[in-house]
């Protein structure tokens, strides 16, 4: 065992510590932060906005303060961008994250220099929970890499922006800067398949044994290397190889598929990271769930799914969320956002301590006919069809085909990019069916009473979403394909790419 990965034994043992505190205290986390950011925020042009002077309980917030998305809160940012001031916190942010966004195009979230430690202490402390949990420490002796953006920031602006994978990477500290890789040029690499060619060239000869990236993504850099190594296994490329870190997505319809190309099955450790702020981290290798982050400058609001689009949604505080209730997650924090919907929808899986598990978006279903599929449940219908028939799946979409020819009953097109050919894709696609009504009741009735038929899978060739991303402009860094859409949109741009037999 090396220095760093001694130390770090040490270091794991002291920051578990620390996060045990308020993992055991949420309560007394949670008022300390929401006191904290009323404090600050009635400084701000927000704060006289909404009367924070005379907020003094969450009540009395949920009264002054609405929901809102990033559209809802673009005038403040349009003046941030100006260069103004104390607009949603006092003085001016560090950074704006340029982000892409479904109907704003690009958003700018500001990160400021209160809100930067949420980030950078988040992930630290997720790998110390992993070494701490585990007592695995020799990856902080080897190789790292980050599959991320550009770390080059637009200065054009009064307020630097840049991808917030890019931003977080100048943060990487001094003791690990040798580790990790790539090299800073090839980091700044817009062109992403460009870039994944470059990394190869750079660390197909290196001790890797920590590698992190959203799965898909990593997935292309494993193949590449692959190919570059004539065909050998990521373990026999990277034999001390031993930590994977990902966040954006759900891993598991991804596993069997990296496990083939690596050679084993290797330790996994899930972030829930999103521009908005560092949400949660997987804190153990035994318990189901994500850590949810308190005493971060985070206060959160939970609204029930069902209830969001009501005219005035509850809203709930930590300590009064149910377990298993799919809640839309809001967000108030020490960058100036408030009653912030990033989009997301969870579910808590325990309350002592707070943990989560990541269940879609909250404008990723099908709900063509009132079925109101979510992203969970699709996952895991494809887990369960895996699971029977075998199969390793690339990626997958699926829409609803509302108006199909020859009046044949509606269905939910499933878009499948498989690594090989099913010997019987029919069973799997009957499977995959009978899985996602026991997964929503709702479809199983619209199927009972003849209003839908059974889905139908449309088999893509070889990098068909690389390719639809590609011609998007989509391809790489932090650009995922939504597991859902509630129209043709996407499916029309995969249609290209289907097989024809």
């Amino acid at each position: 065992m090396g220095l760093k990965s001694t130390l770090s034994v040490f270091f794991a043992q002291w920051a578990t510590h620390k996060r045990d505190k308020w993992a055991n205290n949420p309560v007394y986390a949670v008022e300390n932060d929401f006191k904290q950011l009323i404090s600050k925020g009635r400084n701000t042009a927000f704060g006289h906005d909404h009367n924070f002077d005379n907020i003094e309980t969450y009540e009395d917030f949920k009264s002054h303060v609405p929901i809102r998305d990033y559209e809802g809160l673009k005038p403040y940012i349009e003046r941030i961008i100006a260069g103004e001031k104390d607009v949603l916190w006092p003085g001016i942010p560090l950074y704006l994250c340029k982000t892409s966004g479904t109907t704003s195009g690009s958003k700018y979230i500001p990160l400021t220099k209160d809100s930067m430690p949420n980030h950078i202490g988040s992930a630290r402390d997720a790998l110390l929970s992993y070494i701490n949990g585990s007592g695995k420490s020799s990856f902080v002796d080897g190789k790292m890499i980050f599959l991320q953006g550009s770390p080059v920031l637009d200065n054009k602006r009064k307020v630097p922006t840049g991808r917030l994978s890019g931003i977080v990477a100048n943060y990487v500290p001094a003791y690990l800067q040798k580790n990790r890789m790539p090299t800073w040029e090839t980091n700044c690499i817009d062109d992403w398949e460009t870039k994944v060619d470059k990394i190869v060239e750079e660390t197909i000869n290196e001790d890797m044994r920590l590698i992190s990236g959203i799965p898909s993504w990593v997935q292309m850099y494993f193949e590449r290397l692959r190919d570059a190594s004539g065909g050998k296994k990521i373990m026999e490329i990277f034999p001390n190889f031993s930590l994977f870190v990902y966040g954006g997505v759900n891993y598991e319809p991804y596993r069997q598929r990296f496990e083939d190309l690596i050679g084993k099955r290797i330790p996994a450790v899930e972030l829930y990271p999103a521009s908005e702020g560092f949400i949660a981290y997987q804190d153990s290798q035994k318990e189901k769930g994500l850590l949810l982050v308190l005493n971060s400058g985070i206060f959160y609001e939970f609204i029930k799914t069902e209830e969001f689009h009501n005219d005035n949604p509850e809203r709930y505080s930590l300590k009064d969320v149910e377990l298993d209730v799919n809640y839309v997650l809001i967000i108030n924090n020490n960058a100036g956002l408030w009653g912030y919907n990033i989009g997301d929808t969870i579910k808590f899986v325990s309350k002592n301590p707070y943990r989560i598990v990541v269940t879609g978006r909250i404008k990723h279903f099908i709900s063509a006919f009132g079925e109101h599929v979510i992203g969970k449940e699709v996952e895991e219908a494809l887990q369960a069809a895996i699971k029977q028939h075998g199969g390793q799946v690339i990626e997958f979409t699926v829409a609803p085909e509302v108006d199909p020819p020859d009046a044949e009953l509606p269905y939910h097109e499933w878009f499948i990019e498989f690594a090989q050919p099913l010997e019987d894709i029919e069973a799997f696609a009957a499977s995959l069916d009978s899985a996602l009504q026991k997964q929503n009741t709702y479809y199983f009735d619209l199927l009972q009473g003849n209003i839908l038929q059974r889905l139908k899978i449309s088999r893509l060739q070889k990098d068909a979403f690389n390719n639809y991303m590609r011609s998007i402009g989509k391809l790489g860094g932090q650009n995922k394909v939504p597991r859902l859409s509630n129209d043709r949109k996407i499916a029309d741009g995969l249609t290209p790419y289907i097989l024809k037999n």
